[in-house]
């Protein structure tokens, strides 16, 4: 039966690691009935994290899309990492999802991956509600959490829930439910593992001031957004339920509040409400703008695609799981209806592809169909050239959407097969690997013959290395991790490359003037342009001169062959001779210039530095600040939080190598820490000689 567009939730859970996201999600498939038994993320039994190493660490390593109804609505969901290391998964997911349920910790708070999430949550545009959960914890605190929550990710969280108590059952005052400050009643959870059931009671008596307080700042809130709100509310007139969730809606999907719930999903308290409040708050695919994208056959102007089922279809590739049968790539479609066997067209890599098969995803599990419609999340079979980030249209109504941009990997590590007849088989496997993972790199060094691997921090890379040794029975030698450094330049020069050579008996001449600077931050890393009079020099040759400097960027700078960035270059000018000015002359005498331009303007080695956030007793935190200055780190801030403090630090990733291990010892084992990449800043001299 065909689903109404208007109940269909497309959302992702995220948070930082050990927030309780998979938790969530096992509570929720637990509730709706699409699972009979709750998962536990200790036991490795969760519906979502079934991967066997997710198993293993108990992280989310995978984003996994899982489906169940809620009421009248279906909700597609999609369990995300918090680890900084898989970053990309969040941000393919939130590309193409349109509401977001972000967890906290009561305890913790807002941490490192909260902030990252929750700037791609706004990058993407996405409008999402808060779960403080936890709150049964030692040391939950609902009411700093929420200040966090304002503060530190310049949002503006809307209480619709506050707790009734906080902290272990053996405490006097512990959490026992939630008061729904809408409703103005006070919820309460069954026990155990197998009890669905909410009993709803009266406030009690010790929270009915409480509660009237939060209820009086929720309307406040929402006086902005409706008159009609505002003017009942003056007229002491009763204001309908239905009246406070309408105008939460509309003030949620337009991200100027997000609304915010608590609970604890460990024990099954609060979750029911989080998926009301996905139905009631967060966007259904109808109340999300039309897409907007380019005609590649019409000179790229822009075209848009409404939900409308009558327009031609038009969807978005964000994650590609290979296998030996076919790959299963997952497509959110944003127009029109998709069958078996159809044919698509792929405008970004202008090639025609065959749907054959149509699966709807529930984890490890997947279910053909033999239709899907907008608004659907699918798994097709059949696609062959289509990767993370393309778009899939219609042959005759061609659209572009704007894909995905992930970060540069920081790290790298050496791998070496053990046989030649492994060589072939690693080959074949990494190239089905970076077709999964958009931030995984694999690159063979010519002059030592090893494959270099690269990714986003050391547990990703370990989680490589172990499903090549797992999961593929490779025997490789695996070598230590190394940084991934870049290359530019320390200053502006001006250069003349030239060309006189004598070839198959012609004498070709050529100059050509050059500029090379550095620009921070430049996008692309290496940006070519030219500033030549078209007198001086035929456009034609200074196209050959171009695509010759661009090859050149291309093969790495002259410190250690590492890419380059930060830089722009600029023709000025050039000389031609009435005969041997080809375009063969003009390449020779670009690539002269480029050598020149780059030992003339200082070759700089840059490094990875990283945002470290540590979370310490105050007993440690001296042993901390001056372990991170032994590394050439920095304190950038430090606050006091629950009890703990927080130091920020700015590091290099080189100093950084098995840092968790430090830590414990630091601490003995009561401090955490997260990191995630923050820039690229000049090595010193020393480092740069290691390479010279």
């Amino acid at each position: 039966m065909a689903r109404k567009l208007e109940d269909i939730r497309n959302i992702g859970v995220i948070a930082h690691i050990d927030a309780g996201k998979t938790t969530v999600t096992e509570r929720m498939l637990f509730y709706s009935g699409a699972s009979h038994k709750v998962g536990e993320v200790d036991k490795g039994t969760t519906t979502t994290d079934f991967d066997e190493e997710e198993a293993e660490r108990g992280i989310t390593i995978y984003s996994a899309c899982v489906t169940f109804p809620w009421k009248e609505c279906t909700v597609n969901l999609i369990d995300t990492p918090g680890h900084v290391d898989f970053t990309a998964e969040v941000e393919r997911c939130l590309r193409v999802l349109d509401g977001g349920v972000v967890v906290f910790s009561a305890r913790e708070g807002v941490e490192a991956q909260s902030e990252t999430v929750w700037r791609q949550a706004d990058r993407y545009k996405v409008p999402r509600i808060a779960f403080i959960n936890k709150m049964d914890r030692e040391g939950a605190d609902f009411y700093p959490v929420l200040q966090e929550i304002e503060r530190r990710l310049k949002a503006n969280p809307v209480p619709i829930q506050i707790p009734v108590g906080a902290g272990p059952p053996h405490l006097a005052d512990a959490f026992r439910g939630v008061i729904d400050l809408i409703e103005m009643k006070m919820l309460t959870f069954g026990e155990g593992d197998q009890d669905r059931t909410i009993d709803v009671q009266e406030i009690p008596e010790d929270y009915v001031e409480k509660a009237q307080q939060w209820r009086t700042n929720l309307l406040e809130k929402l006086y902005d957004h409706s008159d009609e709100l505002m003017e009942m509310s003056l007229g002491d007139e009763p204001i309908p339920t239905a009246l406070i969730r309408k105008v939460l809606r509309g003030a949620t999907l337009a991200r100027e509040i997000q609304p915010v719930l608590c609970g604890s999903a460990l024990d099954g308290i609060g979750v029911q409400p989080i998926l009301d409040a996905v139905t009631y708050f967060l966007p259904s695919p109808k109340d999300v703008p039309p897409v907007v994208g380019t005609n590649p056959a019409k000179k790229n102007q822009t075209e848009t695609r409404t939900t409308d089922p009558d327009e031609p279809f038009c969807g978005l590739v964000f994650k590609v799981l290979p296998a030996k049968h076919g790959d299963m790539t997952w497509v959110r479609v944003y127009s029109g209806e998709l069958k078996p066997n159809s044919r698509l067209l792929n405008p970004g890599r202008d090639v025609k592809e065959n749907c054959a098969q149509l699966w709807h995803i529930q984890a490890s599990r997947k279910d053909q169909v033999d239709h899907v419609g907008t608004g659907d999340i699918v798994g097709i079979i059949g696609l062959r050239h289509s990767v993370t980030g393309d778009t899939l249209c219609d042959t005759r109504s061609p659209i572009l959407l704007e894909s995905i941009n992930f970060p540069e990997t920081v790290i790298g590590m050496a791998i070496e097969p053990e046989s030649s007849a492994d060589r072939d088989k690693l080959s074949d496997t990494l190239a089905m690997m970076r077709r999964q993972d958009p931030t995984f790199a694999a690159n063979e060094n010519k002059d030592t013959g090893q494959t270099i691997i690269s990714g986003m921090g050391e547990l990703h890379l370990e989680v490589i290395r172990h499903r090549l040794l797992r999961d593929f029975k490779l025997n490789v030698k695996v070598h230590k991790p190394r940084v991934s450094y870049r290359e530019t330049v320390g200053k502006s020069a001006k250069v003349t490359g030239e060309c006189h050579r004598v070839i198959q008996g012609t004498q070709l001449f050529a100059k050509l003037t050059i500029q090379v600077e550095h620009i921070p931050n430049q996008t692309p890393s290496v940006l070519v342009i030219s500033k030549c009079p078209p007198d001086d020099v035929p456009f034609e040759l200074i196209e050959a001169a171009m695509e010759e400097l661009r090859s050149r960027a291309a093969g790495g700078g002259i410190i250690g062959g590492f890419p380059l960035a930060d830089l722009k270059i600029t023709i000025l000018g050039g000389e031609i001779a009435e005969v041997g000015s080809t375009d063969t002359a003009f390449a020779i005498a670009a690539g002269d210039a480029f050598e020149k331009g780059l030992e003339a303007a200082v070759p700089t080695l840059l490094e990875p530095i990283m945002k470290l956030t540590i979370t310490t007793p105050d007993d440690y935190m001296g042993d901390f600040v001056g372990d991170i200055m032994k590394r050439r780190g920095e304190i950038a801030k430090t606050e006091n939080r629950s009890g703990d403090v927080v130091i920020e630090a700015h590091a290099p990733l080189a100093e950084l190598f098995g840092y968790s291990s430090a830590m414990r010892s630091l601490s003995q084992g009561r401090a955490s820490s997260s990191m995630e990449p923050l820039k690229y800043a000049p090595a010193p001299a020393e480092i740069a000689k290691q390479f010279m």
